[in-house]
């Protein structure tokens, strides 16, 4: 089901919306991908346009039903098991010895943005695979995994994958070890084993709002999630970023992702392959 024709007003004004709900930073040219994912909540809403869904979302107080629908129904949950391979490999081999070397008995790990768990699932599995491949270097890694929907945290939490959700990036052989087949289940499914599933705290998080309660971290992976933000959003979630990680602490982006312009607390650290930030 797809909304009616937009007009250019309708959309702006959308687009101010969507900024301010959650930072997403729509392009003057998207409104197919306005039409096509927002048809059905418009049609279930009983309105009857796209100036008539922002005006309603205008005048619901924050949090609203509605709000988190269209939030939801326009934010892209793209994702699968160790993506770009990189960073856990870093993780595994510079960072981890690292801290383990330093006598440091435990690790805060934030996956921003972590849509329905397969990045903070994979440094699970990155995390056990260490502890197993070096017994007697133990380290206490706890991660905490934030997104702004609640739907996906809810699935994430769970911990079940169909069949091509598992096919996507994930070893034959890591599935062996970590996941167990729903037996039960009328199709096929698998869920990430308890050791993995344990080491992970999933809570709804804005990468707009205030990071405190959260605490403060050793690493941070948010990657292929600021390019949907605007330039000055963007300075403002890696300042605040930088404010809640330790010294010395470390900050994973996406591969076409850089914060040279936006912030001078981080140098670059070139992996080869790979690149992470770490704080100054």
């Amino acid at each position: 089901m797809t909304l009616a024709r937009i007009s250019t007003d309708e959309y702006e004004d959308f687009r101010r919306f969507l900024e301010d709900a959650c930072g997403i930073l729509l392009g003057a040219d998207k409104h197919y991908l306005v039409q096509s994912r927002l048809g059905r909540v418009v049609s279930e809403a009983g309105l009857a346009s796209l100036g008539e869904l922002v005006g309603r979302l205008r005048r619901e107080r924050s949090g609203g039903a509605l709000r988190e629908q269209v939030v939801e129904a326009m934010t892209t949950n793209e994702t699968f098991w160790f993506r770009d391979r990189h960073p856990f490999r870093i993780f595994s081999e510079q960072i981890l010895p690292g801290y383990v070397e330093r006598k440091q008995r435990s690790l805060r790990v934030w996956s921003a943005a972590c849509s329905t768990g397969q990045e903070p699932y994979s440094i699970s599995m990155t995390t056990q695979d260490y502890l197993a491949a070096n017994p007697g270097r133990a380290i206490d890694v706890q991660i905490v995994a934030t997104d702004i929907s609640p739907a996906v945290l809810a699935e994430a939490e769970a911990g079940y994958y169909d069949a091509m959700a598992v096919s996507r990036g994930l070893p034959e052989d890591i599935r062996s070890r970590y996941f167990e087949k729903d037996q039960a289940h009328w199709e096929e499914r698998w869920q990430v084993c308890v050791e993995i599933r344990r080491r992970v705290r999933f809570t709804r998080g804005n990468l707009l709002a205030d990071y405190a309660a959260l605490g403060r971290f050793d690493v941070i992976f948010c990657r292929n999630v600021l390019i949907y933000f605007s330039s000055q959003s963007k300075k403002d979630i890696i300042r605040r970023m930088a404010d809640i990680l330790n010294p010395g602490g470390y900050l994973f982006l996406g591969a076409s992702e850089a914060i040279t312009q936006y912030s001078d607390a981080f140098e670059m650290l070139r992996c080869n392959p790979g690149v992470v930030y770490r704080k100054k």
